[in-house]
């Protein structure tokens, strides 16, 4: 067993790529994972559900499954974080790389408690704290999140049972405590916007840049 990863490689199959959903997700071998739901909508809920059945789906999961909802903007601080630190891992063993999209995407067991273990830390801070909970679930090495999130969810693993007990404490060891140095690196979306404004800024053929418009400095000798 790969501390690193989660996953045991199977030494007849360490040559081929096995099949997976999602984030490392292979339900030929494991029907327990997580589902993350992302709204088409820029201010819709994203939705975390801990899945235990193939077929389970609809009311079952709302009622007693969802282990947190969390609105686009504080899901954006740590969907690039994530995808970056699962897909390092599931590269590690030879399984493909995930990525978040529209709709619902399957995450591997281990992965999903270290995701909703993230999620709970940020779901009533502010959003500006996203950076030191990333920062300092970085810290923790997979087994000790996994250990975290199994002592909180036995407790107050419901998405309603916000700021009690083993939830509340999750966020103060995550966001309460500093981490010195460094800047909240930008999300892929606002990566995004400033390539298109970047693209605006640029001039078209035969037409001078806007830095060649502006006025020279009479100041300069």
């Amino acid at each position: 067993m790969s501390a690193a990863s989660g996953w045991q490689q199977d030494p007849q199959t360490r040559q081929t790529r096995a099949v997976s959903e999602g984030f490392g997700h292979q339900p030929d071998k494991e029907l327990h994972h997580f589902l993350v739901s992302l709204p088409r909508s820029q201010g819709g809920i994203v939705q975390v559900y801990e899945v235990y059945e193939a077929d389970m789906a609809g009311p079952a999961l709302e009622s007693r499954n969802l282990r947190v909802a969390l609105d686009t903007n504080r899901w954006l601080k740590i969907a690039d974080a994530l995808e970056d630190e699962f897909n390092t891992r599931l590269r590690a063993v030879s399984l493909r790389p995930g990525k978040w999209k529209t709709g619902h995407v399957p995450v591997a067991r281990l992965f999903g408690k270290e995701l909703v273990l993230l999620a709970w830390a940020i779901e009533d801070a502010e959003p500006g704290l996203a950076y030191t909970a990333i920062q300092n679930w970085r810290g923790l090495a997979p087994e000790e999140r996994w250990w975290l999130y199994t002592m909180t969810a036995a407790q107050t693993g419901h998405h309603a049972q916000k700021n009690r007990g083993w939830r509340k404490a999750v966020r103060a060891a995550l966001t309460e405590n500093p981490v010195h140095g460094g800047t909240a690196a930008p999300t892929s979306a606002e990566r995004r916007k400033e390539a298109r404004l970047l693209a605006r800024a640029r001039p078209a053929p035969g037409q001078p840049s806007l830095l060649e418009s502006l006025p020279a400095d009479e100041d300069k000798v």
